[in-house]
């Protein structure tokens, strides 16, 4: 026993020397081990060298199988520590701002239209938006920048390096994760006073209803119209305004959808989805690249004035943008008195 220690020790010592790593120093001891165990079982009964380093093989037996079982630990603790995620506390929300965030916010203070209360309504709102891809991206990076209170996103899909060309709120190392998750992530490294609702699932008619009741806004992001035509039932159901975007490769268009308040609903404007062969997807169609970010951010714009009521939204009119040719138009819509979703449903004047 005591040679097989002075053994150990003395490569112990030299792999410290020779600045090995603890790796490299634990398979020296277990194949020191392993070779002692193999003169147990090789060399007859009372061979002085059997003798010298314990006698008895079943002496090294347990104490392998005592190594084998801290080794388990070790590695089992490490993989259910791999698969927890942080719990990393929100800052505490009181009834008034916080010095670092009356200075975070000091440029929309400043602003005569927003201010202090309106500052205090983006904190006090609860905005959900659908998609976080091209559209979702640039939306909820700065809303959470403008200090928007409760922010939703709801997206089925993951990050997927074709993504990376437009969806700016991914980055290439979250490549596979859940883009809501991704998205997260990002808006709370932007801004931790801000909570994020992820809802890593297809938005669907069985969860439609419930999600949104518990939402002042909604902006749709969705890049199909299955889902716009669903977010749209659903928001002129529950009376709840609707700032909705499409794209096409170097074209955009977005508008303020607000039928309880005397606006059109987007089935108004677009009674029926267009032949597929006539309105292809972006990755068969392509987009470019910042032309996501232009209109996510008009989105995002529009639903702070809303919000806060400041100055004029797009409430009753279809903003149309071209990047091509660098050309934006804006057309009056009306409501459709025969319209199946919302007819009936909206109250003489507009809101601004």
């Amino acid at each position: 026993m005591i040679m097989v220690g002075a053994m150990a020790a003395a490569l112990w010592v030299i792999g410290a020397v020779m600045k090995a790593p603890y790796s490299a120093r634990w398979t020296m001891m277990a194949v020191l081990l392993i070779a002692v165990m193999m003169l147990h079982i090789v060399l007859p009964a009372g061979h002085p060298l059997r003798m010298a380093t314990g006698g008895d093989a079943r002496l090294w037996g347990l104490l392998i199988a005592f190594g084998f079982i801290i080794w388990g630990y070790r590695i089992g603790l490490a993989w259910l520590r791999s698969k927890v995620t942080p719990v990393v506390p929100a800052p505490v929300r009181s009834t008034s701002f916080s010095d670092t965030e009356l200075n975070r916010y000091a440029r929309h203070i400043v602003l005569r239209e927003i201010g202090g209360p309106g500052q205090k309504a983006l904190r006090d709102a609860k905005v959900l938006v659908i998609g976080a891809g091209g559209l979702g991206a640039p939306v909820l990076q700065y809303l959470a920048a403008a200090g928007v209170g409760t922010i939703g996103v709801i997206d089925d899909d993951l990050v997927e390096n074709a993504n990376l060309q437009r969806q700016v709120i991914h980055t290439d190392n979250n490549i596979g994760l859940p883009k809501v998750h991704s998205a997260e992530m990002a808006m709370i490294a932007q801004n931790p006073f801000v909570t994020v609702r992820p809802y890593n699932r297809r938005l669907t008619v069985d969860v439609a209803a419930e999600l949104f009741a518990d939402y002042d806004l909604v902006l749709d992001g969705s890049d199909n119209f299955a889902t716009r035509y669903l977010v749209n039932d659903t928001a002129v159901a529950q009376g709840i305004p609707l700032i909705a975007a499409a794209l096409t490769q170097w074209e955009g268009q977005i508008s303020l959808y607000d039928p309880a308040h005397g606006t059109p609903c987007y089935a108004c404007i677009f009674p029926q989805a267009p032949d597929p062969k006539l309105a292809p997807n972006c990755a068969e169609a392509g987009v470019l690249g910042p032309l996501p970010g232009v209109i996510g951010a008009m989105m995002a714009v529009e639903a702070i004035k809303h919000i806060t009521r400041a100055g004029d939204t797009l409430a009753g009119r279809l903003l149309i943008y071209d990047a091509l040719y660098a050309q934006t138009r804006t057309i009056a819509i009306k409501p459709r008195k025969d319209c199946t979703v919302c007819a009936g449903k909206a109250t003489p004047a507009p809101l601004g």
